[in-house]
């Protein structure tokens, strides 16, 4: 396929699954995708893999496109922006989970069950305490604390009421709180 077809062009063929006009589009809009996704995550790594999925993403889902909403550039930056907001989204619920554990179980004057505990021996309780759950409680607080998503999000997810969401955590988080009660007394 020749790269001076128009977008709409290449689009066409990309819907009909031709490789060929992915790596134009690619070509044409690859650096300011990267560019972009580098600026939000600063990590180029990150924004290398960040643009390997946006593309991917139109591989698959080129039918989401509509020209119609705009050109195909603000589309795939408005892809980026998105997703690299929920990577951020979800590393900073990951840093606040370490953090809200660490400082939960830190080691105080008043906690000497958590003196003697080896960061090894509380990865180990930790696992265990989780692998005793439920396995829809279990599903629950890894999309939350693992994946970043709100209560709302996992409810529309698993499309539950987000009232059994909320339980189902809170019960999770009783259980957690149960196994390892020796370790925050």
């Amino acid at each position: 396929m020749p790269a001076d077809k128009s977008d709409l062009q290449v689009l066409a063929a990309l819907r009909r699954g031709d490789p060929a006009a992915l790596g134009i589009v690619y070509d044409r809009y690859g650096k300011v995708v990267y560019r972009l996704a580098l600026r939000m995550l600063t990590n180029p790594p990150e924004a290398e893999d960040l643009t390997q999925e946006v593309f991917l993403a139109l591989w698959k889902g080129v039918d989401k496109y509509d020209p119609d909403r705009g050109t195909l550039l603000v589309f795939l930056l408005v892809m980026t922006r998105s997703r690299a907001l929920n990577r951020l989204k979800q590393q900073g619920s990951q840093q606040n989970l370490t953090h809200r554990v660490g400082t939960y179980l830190a080691p105080t004057s008043n906690n000497p069950g958590m003196e003697s505990v080896t960061l090894t021996e509380l990865r180990e309780r930790m696992s265990s305490a989780l692998a005793e759950l439920p396995t829809t409680q279990k599903q629950v607080l890894e999309m939350g604390y693992y994946q970043g998503k709100s209560q709302s999000e996992i409810a529309r997810e698993l499309d539950l009421p987000l009232g059994t969401v909320k339980t189902r955590s809170r019960q999770a988080l009783l259980k957690l709180r149960q196994s390892l009660q020796d370790l925050v007394d």
